[in-house]
């Protein structure tokens, strides 16, 4: 296995993006990738896109974008995994590069969620967990699924519905500082209190929005990574995981345990030490689908004990300034979430702070040149936790 390198990155902006078709959305991204990498279509060998669909119009997305963005006749396939698609999309492209396949590959997310209506979209995303029992049965949509995680933690920790709705305010703080975002609004504990519910303790401000948008990330063995650029970004490790379909047959709602086996994964190959990875940790992009999410994220990746994430959310410390920054692109709860496309938006973000190649009001102080996405699909049914490093990996 060779080392593998992030050459380039393009990130679309997020939103209701009527303006523009799948394809087009698609190329702005890519397009952004293969300028900042000196690279053009002929030079990409395989192309990966993520694509949850089912609520777009084009039921084969790699198909059109490949023939729009002129990557065709390369080889290509679209990769599923929820709303970590984007991650898996990454993985299959790094593994391909380290083992050799192919030098160059890129993974390119694409969603287009908002061409259809909201009860449609609500409805194909609560089919992503256990369809016939939980869905079918029980009319289970994914803020109920969540609600049930934090009133577990809630009941578990002592959390308040304030501390949920701080998460928000932070992300929407950072989401106004970000033009690529799709909320670029602050907004206050006290409004998100008042909004209304959505799955008792969620209420609006706890959700993140419907989202299209597009992302990519391409990727280059170490020899090509040095010809192509002076400042790559390694990835230095990845874990996946996958839970139950089923929630009745997990033993805690309170955390989401394919987090908690991915992180470890992720932390083994990077070298990570798994008890203190906030040591070399610089900045985080963790998976705030609900803000109940970023709470057990923190936990689940071992940035703090169990139940102390309540104490991290009242105490900033996960703003810039804080022990560790998290979601300072506005996470999905103000960025978006485009299901296909988050898992490259993060790593696009990601690779980007570490370059000190953001805003300057939401760069992360880098110290140690570490970063981390942390990406789960559907509540823990898949998780993704990927390393990324400014210096070189040591195999």
């Amino acid at each position: 296995m060779r080392n593998v390198a992030i050459v380039g990155t393009g990130h679309s902006k997020f939103g209701v993006r009527n303006d523009v078709s799948m394809s087009e959305l698609a190329w702005e991204a890519i397009k952004e990738a293969l300028d900042e990498a000196g690279l053009e279509q002929k030079d990409i060998e395989y192309f990966i896109v993520s694509n949850t669909g089912g609520w777009s119009s084009e039921p084969l997305p790699a198909v059109v974008i490949g023939e729009y963005s002129k990557l065709v006749p390369k080889g290509t396939v679209r990769v599923e995994a929820a709303c970590a698609s984007g991650s898996a999309a990454v993985k299959l492209a790094y593994d391909m590069v380290a083992s050799g396949h192919v030098d160059i590959a890129m993974a390119i997310g694409i969603e287009k969620m908002n061409e259809s209506p909201t009860p449609i979209v609500v409805e194909f995303i609560g089919r992503a967990g256990n369809y016939f029992w939980e869905f079918e049965n029980f009319g289970l949509t994914f803020p109920g699924y969540y609600a049930l995680h934090a009133t577990a933690y809630m009941s578990k920790y002592g959390a308040t519905e304030e501390d949920l709705c701080k998460v928000a305010v932070k992300n929407h703080y950072y989401g106004a500082r970000n033009p690529k975002a799709q909320f670029q609004r602050e907004i206050t504990v006290e409004k998100c209190m008042s909004s209304r519910y959505i799955a008792w303790p969620l209420k609006l401000y706890d959700c993140c929005p419907i989202t299209d948008g597009a992302a990519a990330v391409i990727l280059a063995g170490e020899e090509k990574a040095k010809e192509l650029t002076d400042s790559p970004i390694w990835i230095a490790g990845i874990g996946s995981a996958s839970g139950t379909s089923n929630m009745s047959k997990r033993g805690t709602f309170s955390s989401l345990e394919a987090a908690v086996v991915a992180a470890k994964m992720a932390y083994k190959e990077a070298k990570i030490n798994p008890d203190n990875p906030v040591k070399y940790i610089d900045v985080a992009n963790v998976h705030d689908c609900f803000t109940i999410a970023e709470l057990m994220a923190y936990e689940d990746l071992g940035f703090a004990k169990r139940g102390e994430a309540v104490d991290w959310i009242r105490n900033d410390q996960t703003y810039i300034g804080g022990k560790i920054p998290v979601n300072v692109d506005g996470g999905l709860k103000a960025k978006g979430h485009p299901i296909g496309a988050t898992g490259e938006g993060m790593i696009a973000e990601l690779t980007r702070q570490l370059l000190s190649r953001v805003e300057k009001d939401r760069q992360a102080p880098i110290k140690n040149g570490y970063a981390l996405a942390h990406n789960i699909g559907g509540t823990g049914h898949y998780a993704y936790v990927t390393i990324l490093s400014l210096s070189k990996p040591m195999r």
